[in-house]
């Protein structure tokens, strides 16, 4: 069972003590360039939650003493499912109809 989207929230900065706002449950996430509104990152995941905490959204590196990178101004939104199946399934749906938009507006 997949539930509906979240609306699109702005990727939190840690340097800021924001946070991400996501289910601890299976689901999907997109994030997107917000000025853009182009794909950064999609998955079907055991813990969407846990997935958005490890994407890598800057080149800093923790050794490194220099300034940081500029991180992109990112936006996500989540979707619940009851299991990483049904959400690899609908993954797998979306997938599909973007390749079918896409071909046709080739």
């Amino acid at each position: 069972m997949i539930s509906t989207w979240s609306e699109w929230k702005r990727y939190p900065r840690a340097a800021r003590g924001e946070n991400i706002e996501a289910p601890i449950s299976p689901g999907l996430y997109e994030v997107r360039f917000a000025g853009s509104g182009a794909l950064h990152s999609f998955g079907a995941v055991d813990n969407v939650a846990q997935a958005l905490s490890m994407l890598s959204v800057s080149s800093k590196s923790w050794f490194a003493r220099r300034e940081p990178a500029e991180i992109p101004d990112l936006e996500y939104r989540t979707c619940a499912s009851s299991s990483r199946a049904d959400a690899k399934a609908a993954a797998e749906r979306m997938i599909g109809r973007r390749e079918t938009y896409m071909s046709g507006a080739a």
